[in-house]
């Protein structure tokens, strides 16, 4: 992969020291006397930006209280990680300067957008993404219907057999709900205002490698940040290998934090999970996974359909499916 560089190498010396404006002054209320030059803070160099993504799960852990269900821990988790990842893509593109754009623009990557691609979001002068077609309107909003039905009628009947059944229906009504049809609705949205806003989810199931739908086609937003912000620096100092790896263990520690810290159980299989994917990965791009056809074709789908799905038990296990989600199924009226 191409080697990491800082924020202003990319974005050039005619982009520095701009971004003034509501936001820059708000920033200067924050951290008054840290804007030397462009829109610095306390924290420099790799750790800019990564202090609320630490504290906030702590403070959320530590101040928690223990009455409250699990599945209210889980939610405040996922939110308090979700807002420090957001921090740190809004920091980074701030630090770097910015062509001057309305506040709002900003507020709207904070507050209603789900991706974590600042400056493609914020930017003026980015090109943006090709306007939507009437289809995607259409499999975005069929697609939030489905996942609806799946979570509201199919997952009841399901819970009646097995309360296990009924969770994992649950949960996949909440992914087709959330991921393929409302976060694509907004993402047409905003193209259809002019802002480029790319869809998060782009035909997974077309994938016919793991790094193929690991880094182009599901939740391209976490993909952005630990791209960004993980594999590229440490592939500078660990190797690609070393990169590819760090980044999947990161992800199975934060899924780890969100899944099995509430449910009370299953510890480290989500890092299982994503240890499996980085080693697949090492497999498929090997000289014996290149003679097997893997990374193309049929047989590469059919690897990389396998490797995704035989060992989701680890990344959602049964203590979470049981403890944290047919709970909140259960509280919110659902069953």
């Amino acid at each position: 992969m191409a080697t990491s560089t800082t924020d202003q190498d990319q974005r050039g010396p005619s982009c520095r020291g701009q971004g003034r404006g509501p936001i820059r002054g708000a920033y200067r209320g924050i951290f008054p006397g840290t804007l030397r030059g462009p829109f610095r803070g306390p924290f420099q160099g790799p750790f800019r930006g990564w202090v609320p993504l630490v504290v906030l799960p702590v403070v959320v852990m530590g101040f928690t209280p223990y009455s409250w269900p699990r599945w209210a821990l889980m939610w405040l988790l996922a939110i308090a990680i979700f807002a420090g990842c957001k921090w740190l893509t809004w920091r980074r593109v701030m630090s770097a300067g910015l062509h001057p754009v309305p506040w709002q623009r900003h507020v709207a990557y904070l507050l209603a957008w789900p991706g974590l691609d600042a400056r493609s979001f914020i930017e003026a002068d980015v090109p943006p993404r090709v306007p939507p077609s009437a289809f995607e309107w259409v499999d975005g909003g069929l697609r939030a219907v489905a996942g609806a039905l799946l979570f509201f009628v199919l997952a009841p009947i399901a819970d009646g057999h097995s309360a296990l059944l009924g969770g994992w229906v649950a949960m996949i009504g909440v992914v087709v709900a959330l991921h393929f049809g409302l976060f694509s609705l907004i993402s047409s949205g905003w193209r259809a205002a002019g802002v480029a806003a790319a869809p998060l989810m782009r035909q997974p199931l077309r994938s016919q490698s793991l790094v193929e739908f690991w880094s182009r086609r599901w939740n391209t937003a976490f993909r952005d940040l630990t791209h960004r912000f993980l594999f590229q620096p440490l592939s500078n100092r660990l190797g690609s290998k070393g990169g590819l790896w760090a980044g999947f263990l990161f992800s199975g520690l934060v899924h780890d934090l969100v899944i099995s810290y509430p449910a009370g159980g299953g510890y480290g299989g989500p890092t299982l999970y994503f240890a499996l994917q980085a080693a697949a990965i090492s497999f498929e791009r090997s000289r014996l996974g290149r003679r097997l056809g893997l990374g193309r074709g049929k047989g590469g789908w059919v690897f990389t359909m396998v490797m995704l799905t035989v060992p989701l038990p680890l990344l959602f296990h049964n203590p979470f499916v049981l403890n944290v989600a047919a709970p909140f199924m259960r509280d919110a009226g659902v069953w």
